[in-house]
């Protein structure tokens, strides 16, 4: 086997590690199985901690949600980090307590959380659940969290669904379905094999001790997938509650969703490359199998990411064994091919036929190579740096 073929044939290889992962996930979340009622626990008492910048425009519909979901004796905290705008004022209007935090050498959600955290030290509550300013909450959401919390006495990630806005294009709608896979499908089947899930940024749910000692004040880009793994290493691996549900809508602005994909995706493939090996390596040293299967979950690229990869160690296998160099490089690429290919499939059957058509399923590796420019980005201008997307304004 000479030099290229040899490249060729670990690389596709190496594609089939997280394609496998991805198949395990969804296979296990599709199987059936029997629901069984879990013995009736103690709702503990909450605080919601919600970090707000200049969102003005949904902070009081947030609030008032939250509020109706509140038992005697929660509280509602609002974050108001480094506003220019009524956001604060208004939630109070809606009822809720504010602090307000400027400091604007030090901008991001986990500043704006250890903030919180730090004003409810004076009076702790049982456990903390983070909310997203822009974020609905499903019914019973919270009572749901905050027993599965208080019951474990481990982190608990809600069911986090992104939805496209009414009208929106294949972009949008390919990415409510990517999005549906990654944090319904995916965290589901790990439930189901007994392991732990990410941590997703909002419905987050956290025993007071793990919060109040977490290392929250940091400007990370995706400050929830780090926190999620620092607590993993510390034996606080997140559990997932599907049952309760929060949800957000994408901004149907293309500046707005742009700027979240880039934020997301550059932070996501960050950790893959910054985090991943150590943490692979700490977990199997340690023999640590709750985050071996954090970081091999968190290994996972987009998929958009994993499709354009995977399509060109086929494409690049099936030059060379047309040039004579061998077929074990075109055997790997292409069961890379068709492992993914079933995943998608399975995964579209369990979770996105209300989103997209059977059509715009297989127009989604158009959508895959629209994004070429954002990975490129992520080699030759990485975003490190936390960056509000803007919010439509209606």
């Amino acid at each position: 086997m000479n030099l290229l073929a040899f490249v060729l044939s670990a690389l596709a290889a190496l594609l089939l590690v997280p394609i496998a992962v991805l198949l395990v996930q969804i296979l296990a979340a599709l199987a059936p199985r029997c629901r069984r009622a879990g013995p009736a626990v103690r709702r503990p008492r909450l605080a919601v901690l919600v970090p707000a910048h200049d969102e003005a425009l949904g902070i009081g519909a947030t609030v008032h949600g939250l509020r109706a979901q509140l038992a005697a004796g929660d509280r509602l905290v609002v974050v108001a980090d480094n506003c220019s705008d009524d956001t604060a004022a208004l939630a109070r209007a809606a009822g809720a307590e504010v602090v307000e935090r400027h400091d604007p050498l030090r901008r991001g959600k986990g500043y704006a959380l250890d903030f919180g955290v730090r004003e409810l030290e004076a009076a702790p509550p049982e456990l903390v659940v983070i909310v997203d300013a822009d974020c609905r909450l499903g019914k019973g959401a919270l009572d749901r969290l905050a027993r599965r919390c208080g019951a474990s006495g481990r982190p608990v990630q809600a069911l986090y669904l992104m939805r496209a806005p009414a009208g929106a294009g294949l972009k949008l709608r390919i990415a409510e379905f990517a999005w549906a896979v990654k944090n319904y499908l995916r965290p589901l089947g790990y439930a189901r094999l007994g392991l732990p899930c990410q941590l997703m940024g909002a419905g987050m749910a956290f025993p007071w001790a793990t919060l109040r000692d977490a290392e929250l004040a940091s400007g990370h880009i995706v400050e929830d997938l780090k926190l999620g793994l620092d607590l993993a290493r510390a034996g606080q691996a997140p559990l997932f509650c599907a049952d309760a549900l929060v949800t957000s809508v994408f901004p149907s602005s293309e500046e707005g969703a742009r700027s979240q994909r880039t934020r997301w995706e550059h932070g996501h493939l960050g950790m893959i490359v910054g985090a991943g090996p150590r943490l692979l390596l700490a977990a199997l040293l340690r023999l640590d199998w709750r985050l071996a299967a954090l970081v091999l979950d968190l290994c996972v690229p987009p998929l958009a990411l994993l499709t354009l990869a995977v399509l060109a160690a086929l494409a690049l296998a099936g030059a060379l064994f047309a040039a004579g160099g061998g077929a074990l490089p075109l055997m790997l690429a292409a069961a890379a091919c068709a492992l993914l290919g079933a995943a998608v499939l399975l995964g579209w059957a369990g979770c996105g036929r209300h989103i997209v058509s059977f059509g715009d399923l297989v127009r989604a590796p158009l959508y895959a190579l629209a994004k070429v420019p954002l990975y490129l980005r992520f080699v030759c201008r990485r975003q490190v740096d936390w960056v509000r997307s803007r919010r439509d304004a209606s």
